[in-house]
């Protein structure tokens, strides 16, 4: 199970927007999140290059042909715990029990072409040959999944054709791993900053054999075995349901398949670009301190709409994956919101789960160049396979489609009102700030967003919203957030946006006033009034002259880039000149007030002093540790989850 969105509501309530007049979008065009460029224009990444901390499987810079795929790497074999433990490896071996009850040791490599070279002619049969190389499941796995999709949903001709092509496809594929992976693959583990870059036709092969259940301690759930820290990535979960939503699943991933295998006689529709998977470490020093940020809120464009989604409208920005820890959530089981359907349409990022250890508070992976394959229809339970897609994104110079996803994951709240606590919506903070940050000298791309972590996990929307809202302004990035059908929030969210802009409320404003919510919800359990309210207290209060310099000259640099190019910056030139107007505001009642206005309250004003120049961990680190390792246990995979030491800094990293 993914931090999946919400639901789309009915179409009942799109038509309603619709005949109210007007687009179904609100806030700035979105041309203006472009920055009236081309949606591919701004970099996200630099290109691939090899270094200590980016591995790259084949051979960079690349000499062949475009139409060709890249050329693999040659490299010394790796058994250990820092990397992938390939089944083709001579050092991949297996018990195996004679009639008489001897045992004897194989190699596993060789004793999986033995049993897929075999004639499989349908599901029963394929179960066999599977389960004689995996013989301490043969006991547990039952496939009724396949059994189900060939010998119910399929008719005779689709059974026949995979079993007599598609499949014999994938099981060459497969079985050229020792060709196509010739180097080491390292494991992305916590506390790292670590890239790896792959063909797809790498990627295609790896993901053959996970298919067909070849990667050797990935089957056990144990908490002390080697991979519990570690997504699954054996396929023989997802052939075990008989849900509706698994078979269609299974569809997307056969669909795949059939368009990236080779023929016996024509290797024409292979594919020839590269992936790449970096995973993000910061350190909690390295986060921002959001209680004294002097950054405008209203100069981050946005556009926030109740139609489209991350996937189909969100090109060239960078889109959010509304993430597990352990990455792709239940997409190899029943799962089937916003994560796991990404991954079955885009199967490529399914790899991830090969090599990404479970993500740490502060660990974000970015994934560069999947290419989509499939078009869906429906959510969850409603979930089909709707039909081919040609993906259409344009490549970089490294040869990868440029889209661009981030994995960040939510908490899961038991109960709702706990994700008001300051601990955890700065956790949400700094996690969202380590999947947006960037070190660009260019103008970074937009942030396609929308409802993270607010389906199964209980997130509240309304406070998502800001929060993302927040991390964009500090990272310098529009955002366009999708609210899945959501007219209300839509315009809830847009109305107090607007309300940033008129009233040049800052970050720290919102932050200051949003930590002191959990305290209130007994009296004002809406949110959004209990913002109003305060932070129009907090207007008629004079800000020091310090912080207003400092306010007026950040707006003045942030609108020069957000103006880039001739974009403007927010819908109209009329709300540009409410900001400078509200800036111009304050310096007015500097020069006509020669005293601070009094607080009422003095335990908050002594705080709020004791405060100033703290960081973002002020609060004693043990109770924040305490309460975030106690919302961990609410994902769906437990284990034991061990940090791991810092062995390389992110600004020491060359991540190209």
């Amino acid at each position: 199970m993914s931090g999946d969105g919400e639901e789309s509501q009915s179409d009942m309530s799109k038509e309603a927007d619709s005949e109210a007049g007007g687009p179904n979008w609100r806030g700035c065009s979105i041309d203006e999140i472009y920055r009236n460029l081309s949606p591919f224009e701004l970099d996200h990444v630099a290109p691939v290059k090899p270094s200590e901390n980016h591995t790259v499987l084949y051979h960079c810079p690349i000499k062949e042909d475009d139409n060709a795929a890249p050329k693999p790497l040659k490299g010394h074999p790796k058994w250990d715990a820092h990397h992938v433990r390939l089944p083709c490896s001579e050092k991949s071996q297996y018990p195996v029990v004679a009639d008489d009850g001897s045992s004897t040791i194989e190699n596993r490599w060789e004793m999986i072409e033995k049993a897929l070279l075999r004639p499989i002619n349908t599901s029963q049969e394929l179960q066999t040959a599977i389960l004689s190389y995996n013989t301490k499941y043969k006991d547990q796995w039952e496939f009724r999944a396949l059994h189900k999709l060939f010998g119910e949903e399929l008719d005779e001709t689709e059974a026949e054709t995979f079993f007599e092509e598609l499949l014999p496809r994938i099981i060459r594929l497969a079985l050229r791993l020792p060709e196509l992976v010739q180097a080491p693959i390292p494991l992305l583990k916590q506390g790292k900053c670590q890239a790896l870059t792959l063909s797809q036709e790498q990627v295609s092969c790896l993901l053959a054999n996970a298919f067909l259940c070849t990667f050797p301690r990935r089957n056990t759930m144990k908490k002390k075995s080697e991979y519990s820290t570690f997504p699954d990535i054996n396929f023989n979960r997802l052939f075990q349901s008989t849900e509706a939503r698994v078979m269609e699943k299974i569809k997307c991933i056969c669909h795949y398949f059939r368009r990236v295998c080779p023929k016996e006689q024509d290797r024409s529709n292979v594919p020839t670009g590269c992936v790449t998977f970096e995973r993000r470490f910061m350190h909690h020093s390295e986060m921002p301190n959001w209680s004294e940020c002097l950054i405008p809120l209203g100069v981050t464009p946005l556009h926030i709409t109740s139609d489209g989604t991350i996937e189909d409208q969100g090109f060239g920005l960078l889109q959010v994956d509304f993430a597990n820890k352990y990455l792709g959530g239940g997409v190899l089981s029943t799962g089937c919101v916003q994560e796991e359907i990404r991954f079955v349409i885009c199967p490529e990022l399914l790899i991830s789960k090969l090599f990404t250890e479970v993500l740490r508070p502060t660990e974000a992976l970015v994934m560069v160049g999947c290419e989509r394959y499939s078009n869906y229809t429906g959510y969850a339970r409603s979930f089909h396979w709707d039909s081919n897609h040609q993906d259409c994104t344009p490549r970089d110079n490294s040869r990868r489609r440029m889209t661009h996803i981030v994995a960040i994951d939510a908490l899961a709240f038991m109960e709702s009102n706990h994700q008001y606590r300051e601990e955890l919506m700065l956790r949400e903070l700094n996690k969202a700030y380590v999947g947006f940050f960037h070190s660009l000298s260019t103008p970074a791309p937009g942030v396609a967003s929308g409802n993270w972590g607010c389906g199964a996990f209980g997130g509240e929307a309304t406070l998502k919203a800001l929060l993302q809202l927040m991390v964009c302004t500090v990272t310098s990035r529009p955002l366009v957030y999708f609210t899945f059908g959501n007219i209300e929030l839509r315009d809830q969210v847009h109305k107090m946006h607007t309300y940033f802009i008129e009233n040049n409320v800052l970050v720290k404003d919102l932050w200051n006033v949003l930590r002191k919510f959990y305290g209130h919800q007994l009296e004002t359990k809406e949110l959004y009034r209990y913002l109003y309210t305060e932070l129009n207290r907090l207007k008629h209060s004079l800000p020091d002259v310090s912080a207003t310099t400092s306010t007026r000259r950040e707006l003045e640099h942030r609108q020069n880039t957000y103006l880039h190019n001739g974009a403007s910056l927010t819908s109209d030139s009329e709300t540009e000149a409410v900001l400078i107007a509200a800036a111009n505001k304050v310096s007015e009642q500097l020069a006509t007030k020669t005293e601070r206005v009094k607080s009422n309250d003095k335990d908050d004003e002594n705080e709020y002093s004791s405060r100033a120049g703290a960081g973002p961990l002020a609060k004693p680190k043990f109770k924040q540790r305490t309460l975030l390792e106690m919302l961990d246990k609410a994902y769906t995979q437990n284990g034991p989850v061990t940090k791991k030491p810092c062995t390389t800094s992110r600004l020491e990293m060359n991540i190209n």
